[in-house]
């Protein structure tokens, strides 16, 4: 049923991947699928503030971001799961939904954390992914 997962996650938040790649190593090995394991890297927002960012931050954060998620993968991910790792930089959500495309992904696998006043407001990254993504979203607390 499953042949490519995409398990989103944030490397500077070791906390909340924790369950959510315990589920996606679950769900590879039960379906025998290639788990690929995405990290975003956000952009700067608004122009004004890239402008006073320097040249080489987008570039140094993403060589850091690629760094801590091979560590990372190293101790979360067994050896006996096809993993393929991704770093992307721009809007969390937006880039989720993008790669999954890209990948032919067949079911996306995120976090989400105790909801916010403000995540009623305006969503947090998991639930615009779960609303906007054509492929089946295990949201995982």
């Amino acid at each position: 049923m499953f042949k490519n997962l995409l398990l989103a996650l944030d490397v500077q938040a070791p906390e909340s991947s924790v369950r959510s790649a315990q589920a996606a190593v679950s769900l590879a090995r039960t379906e025998g699928a290639t788990l690929h394991v995405l990290n975003v890297v956000p952009d700067s927002g608004m122009p004004i503030v890239g402008a006073s960012l320097s040249a080489d931050f987008l570039e140094t954060a993403r060589r850091s971001a690629k760094s801590e998620l091979e560590e990372w993968a190293k101790q979360a991910i067994p050896d006996d799961v096809a993993c393929v790792l991704h770093i992307t930089e721009g809007t969390i959500y937006d880039q989720i939904i993008k790669m999954s495309d890209k990948l032919e992904i067949d079911a996306i696998i995120v976090s989400a954390h105790r909801p916010e006043l403000k995540d009623y407001l305006i969503g947090p990254n998991s639930a615009r992914v779960a609303r906007h993504a054509k492929q089946s979203v295990f949201v995982i607390r």
